[in-house]
């Protein structure tokens, strides 16, 4: 039951007709997977925690970087290279003693999945990744369980409730994953730091209505947020008969393999091809920016030709198609596109470089 001090940091909470004591007391007893600890993870957490949730379960495998301050909020400088649950623990003890954290730092995948998503009330699906978005909605639907899900690009945001059984899941909304590299992450796009504070905010907002079982929730509707027009949109998303995980007669019954489903683009991180150039091993560099970015920053590439002039330019490329091409852009979301395009002409082996040249010139002065 409630104690004391519980009653008193509540109190606010309790005061309304609609939860008091009875509803406090529930959401002690109630628990919420989040997955991700970034920036929707952040505030979805700290809301959660300070409402008194008595179980959260974090799953989450990245660690700290600095890039992630401007808007994971739960994170500070001094985790900068450490877990990303490390940081989450300290920073949501310190905000309720009463609330119970359970760390999970493993990536969720298909053999997993349902473990640990099957010992909570609701789950959070912070992801920013389609193939784990589409893992969590399986999982929440085949577990019957709320999927409270959330995503962000650049200054727009969306907020939904999926896996209720009289309403809509992820499938309907997105049959199909879209193609690799078409939708680029924070890291290539960029994110107003406030935007996943909104969207996180309203998803705890809908996670605590539905362990209490108060209000409208979002089922069947989706909302739709422009903070630089100002915008709110709310729009009907309806749960689809011919579903093949929640329709009349579905087909899907066990979780499959999700990286097959949304494959990604073969890519290689700033430090690996600091480490090539240090050993002198051999590959291909294609600069696909514009001329006038070239001209101001440059990575000595063998080649440069704009991404929009590349498939008629194909032939300049004196690389074998077995050796490994290495593409760069600015922030590496053109470069995705490219190796689609070189993988397409024959070149197996070629690989676009995460983060672009920006990543590169941080890389370069730092230790391998």
């Amino acid at each position: 039951m409630l104690n004391q001090a519980e009653h008193l940091r509540y109190s606010r909470q309790i005061s309304l007709n609609e939860l008091g004591v009875s509803g406090q007391q529930k959401l002690k007893e109630s628990s919420v997977a989040i997955v991700g600890a970034g920036g929707l993870g952040s505030p979805l957490a700290f809301y959660l925690t300070a409402a008194g949730v008595g179980h959260l379960g974090i799953i989450d495998f990245d660690i700290v970087d600095a890039s992630n301050l401007h808007r994971q909020i739960l994170h500070t400088d001094e985790f900068i290279g450490v877990a990303k649950l490390e940081s989450a623990l300290v920073a949501l003890e310190a905000r309720n003693p009463y609330v119970k954290i359970t760390r999970h730092d493993v990536r969720l995948q298909r053999d997993n999945a349902m473990e640990i998503l099957g010992n909570y009330d609701v789950v959070a699906d912070c992801s920013d990744n389609f193939a784990t978005r589409y893992l969590v909605n399986d999982a929440s639907v085949l577990l019957g369980i709320p999927n409270v899900y959330g995503s962000v690009y650049q200054f727009e945001g969306q907020i939904t409730v999926f896996g209720d059984t009289d309403g809509p899941c992820y499938r309907c909304l997105h049959p199909a994953a879209p193609p690799a590299g078409l939708i680029p992450s924070c890291a290539e796009s960029g994110v107003l730091g406030v935007l996943p504070g909104i969207i996180g905010t309203l998803q705890a907002s809908e996670v605590l209505k539905l362990l209490l079982g108060l209000g409208q929730s979002l089922i069947g509707r989706m909302i739709l947020i422009n903070t630089l027009a100002a915008d709110w949109q709310t729009l009907a998303v309806p749960k689809k008969s011919d579903c093949p995980l929640c329709g009349e007669s579905p087909t899907i019954d066990a979780l499959m393999d999700y990286e097959e489903l949304c494959p990604s683009i073969p890519s290689i991180q700033a430090r690996e091809l600091k480490l090539l150039k240090q050993h002198d091993l051999p590959f291909f560099l294609l600069d696909v920016r514009e001329i006038h970015e070239a001209s101001v920053m440059t990575m000595d590439a063998n080649l440069q030709i704009p991404l929009d002039e590349l498939s008629g330019r194909l032939s300049e490329i004196t690389a074998d198609f077995n050796d490994r091409v290495i593409v760069h852009c600015q922030a590496g979301v053109r470069s995705k596109h490219a190796v689609q395009l070189l993988q397409s002409a024959g070149y197996t082996r070629a690989a676009s470089l995460d983060g672009g040249i920006l990543a590169w010139l941080e890389q370069k002065d730092e230790d391998p």
